[in-house]
């Protein structure tokens, strides 16, 4: 039983503790998530390879932590880290462990993970890095599993043996000291990113098959190495998939992730399904999931409400948000060339997207856009288009850079902009270039729809 990512009754909790030795109080019932993450964008000026986090409350929509920036960078080795992997031990306290590998040098050998310890997720200490093996290549995207059998955590990573690409195992009971490393899964074709949630008495084991590109689902139901069976067919969205993120939820529910290939693409897409053993899924629309910004290539564990303030508090919310279109979502609202528009991201400068939501310049019950990389440069409409301008302190400028939020035209659970100093109109794309134009919620679906935005990180 998996006790990483899965959610649990305060009973049955309490029961598990018990039956294992632990301290009652070791657990607590999962009700939010965490993500670890590292950053990259399509020109890069969005990469930063140090452990971020997000908190969602629905592990569908991700709230960045510490302004998106990282909360701890590795100090040995190449002094970077991608892929990390947060784990909750069977003690209740969390372990990290991370490819050690700074930016997209692909080509060096490095046979070492970073580590660290943390109490809460509110900080990480006992930094260190610990040899997988004395091979001529990588270490890379580890994940960790309890294998009761052995009563030692399994650390799988990726590494070329034998000449071709394979997982290999690592079993440890302190993150400190490793057993000799063994050949974990070996299909017969070259593999990458494999990820691990032992569910009952079956462990699972998704990856992508380097051949075609496709993420796949394996099975055992002894979770020992080379004891795995494909079950699934081949997933992929997108023109690239890779690093899948397999998520038992707190409600029961499975949910797959798969990272886009390389930082010019959307960064992740989702399935979802309601049983994970007849290996069918059901693709995600990009409306209902919205990643951290930048995010690459992350891990997610679920946290008990205690544990979410705890983090929230410490590492503090974004003091910026995005606007996600309700018919394009994988669009954001962005000034281009001062231009109010609506693009697919990921894009560069990545800062356009951000906006400070402040009290209306002409009624502060109303709100305005303050550009985050233009400080004092707001949106505004000017001839019914929307554009970015500095705030010139005129009551006109004022007027036109004021919005009222009201429930999403579309959909109510979204949000809306009417005008402030136009009434009748509201904030809007067509073909993509924001304006205002008059709407209500007798208008067509479509124009509706164009008007409607999700607010959020």
């Amino acid at each position: 039983m998996s006790l990483t990512r899965r959610a649990f009754t305060a009973g049955a909790l309490s029961a598990v503790a018990g039956a294992m030795g632990l301290p009652r109080a070791a657990f607590a019932a999962n009700t939010a998530y965490l993500m670890a993450y590292f950053t990259e964008s399509p020109q890069m000026t969005g990469a930063d390879y140090g452990l971020h986090l997000a908190v969602s409350q629905d592990g569908w929509n991700w709230t960045p932590l510490n302004q998106n920036n990282p909360v701890v960078t590795p100090t040995a080795g190449t002094r970077g880290l991608r892929d990390p992997f947060v784990f909750r031990k069977n003690d209740g306290t969390f372990v990290v462990v991370a490819t050690d590998l700074y930016g997209t040098n692909f080509g060096q050998n490095n046979q070492f993970l970073h580590v660290w310890d943390s109490t809460n997720l509110t900080s990480f200490t006992g930094y260190r890095r610990i040899q997988m093996h004395t091979l001529a290549t990588h270490t890379w995207a580890p994940t960790v599993f309890w294998d009761a059998s052995r009563s030692q955590y399994g650390i799988v990573y990726s590494a070329v043996n034998g000449g071709r690409d394979l997982f290999m195992v690592n079993y440890t009971s302190d993150f400190r000291t490793v057993t000799s490393p063994q050949v974990f899964f070996n299909p017969g074709f070259n593999v990458l990113d494999g990820d691990i949630v032992v569910d009952g008495g079956t462990t699972y084991l998704y990856y992508k098959n380097l051949g075609d590109g496709l993420l796949y689902g394996a099975r055992s139901s002894s979770g020992a190495p080379n004891s795995f069976s494909t079950y699934t067919g081949g997933l992929r969205q997108g023109t690239a998939i890779e690093a899948p993120l397999l998520l038992k939820g707190n409600d029961d529910g499975w949910r797959l992730w798969g990272d886009s290939f390389g930082p010019v693409n959307n960064d992740y897409y989702a399935w979802s399904t309601s049983n994970i053993g007849g290996g069918s899924w059901s693709v995600m629309n990009q409306r209902d999931y919205t990643p951290p910004l930048n995010a690459k290539h992350g891990s997610i564990v679920g946290i008990s409400s205690t544990e979410y303030a705890g983090v929230v508090s410490r590492w503090g919310l974004p003091n910026w948000v995005r606007l996600k279109s309700s018919n394009f979502p994988d669009r954001y609202v962005r000034h281009a060339n001062r231009i109010g528009r609506l693009d697919a991201y990921p894009f560069d400068p990545f800062q356009d997207q951000m906006w400070r939501l402040v009290p209306g310049l002409a009624d502060a019950a109303g709100v305005s856009f303050e550009s985050v990389n233009y400080p004092g440069n707001f949106l505004r409409h000017w001839n019914y288009e929307m554009r970015l301008d500095p705030n010139d302190n005129t009551a006109a400028f004022r007027g036109d850079a004021t919005f009222y939020r009201t429930a999403g035209l579309a959909d109510g659970a979204w949000s809306s902009f009417r005008s402030y100093n136009v009434p009748t109109r509201y904030l809007r794309h067509v073909n993509y270039l924001l304006r205002i134009d008059v709407l209500s919620a007798s208008s067509s679906v479509a124009d509706r729809q164009d008007a409607t935005f999700r607010v959020g990180a």
